[in-house]
């Protein structure tokens, strides 16, 4: 049988779908790395999936990273590091940005908190309806995201988060079978491979996927 595999480098890659868009083939800032097959779901505009990275500055340099077939919903924020005003300080209204003798007399001390590093989303992560993902935030592998989640802390693998802030609802499997998962990482296979077993993967037995080798052709 001729292995038919879907076209990644597809901006809507439903037929008469446009509501679905793979994300990578839509975005223009260096500093968000999408992988292949991970798409945004937004009825109104789907190729805008930037809009929804927020105070994301050039001048800071933090990364937003998210993995190979993730699921995005619609109205997902992305909080990156430019959002963060200082605590430390007697006020944190941001003073020096405004210009003037303002700008000036304040032109040696720094403006924003300290950075927390980029954001980073694993692969095969399904994040619902109108989450946000504050700076700094690491999701891992086959985590899922409730909607409306407000998440302030770094996601496990296979977990499920939710609320406001989002805490542990319940693991998505045993231990054992999140370590299996982990070691396999189907989505690190040629995709001729994943096509080969997304029977086994697309399954809730983990008893064909796990006879499975990551080094497997």
């Amino acid at each position: 049988m001729t292995i038919k595999i879907p076209d990644h480098a597809k901006t809507h890659p439903v037929h008469g779908f446009n509501q679905i868009c793979f994300i990578k083939n839509t975005i223009k800032n260096p500093n968000i790395e999408v992988g292949d097959y991970t798409y945004y779901d937004d009825p109104e505009n789907s190729t805008d999936f930037e809009r929804n990275v927020l105070y994301h500055f050039d001048f800071i340099g933090d990364k937003l990273k998210i993995g190979k077939f993730c699921a995005i919903a619609k109205g997902v924020k992305f909080i990156m590091n430019g959002a963060n005003h200082r605590t430390d300080t007697l006020s944190s209204y941001p003073f020096p940005i405004f210009g003037g003798s303002w700008a000036e007399k304040l032109k040696d001390i720094p403006l924003g908190a300290p950075p927390k590093g980029d954001t980073i989303i694993g692969n095969d992560v399904w994040i619902g309806c109108e989450a946000s993902i504050m700076p700094g935030i690491k999701i891992g592998d086959g985590a899922i995201i409730a909607a409306k989640s407000v998440v302030v802390s770094d996601v496990p693998s296979y977990t499920i988060y939710g609320g406001n802030p989002a805490q542990l609802i319940r693991k998505r499997f045993s231990d054992d079978i999140i370590s299996i998962l982990l070691e396999i990482k189907w989505w690190e296979w040629p995709y001729a491979k994943i096509t080969d077993h997304v029977d086994a993967i697309f399954n809730p037995s983990i008893d064909k996927i796990k006879k499975l080798s990551s080094k497997q052709t």
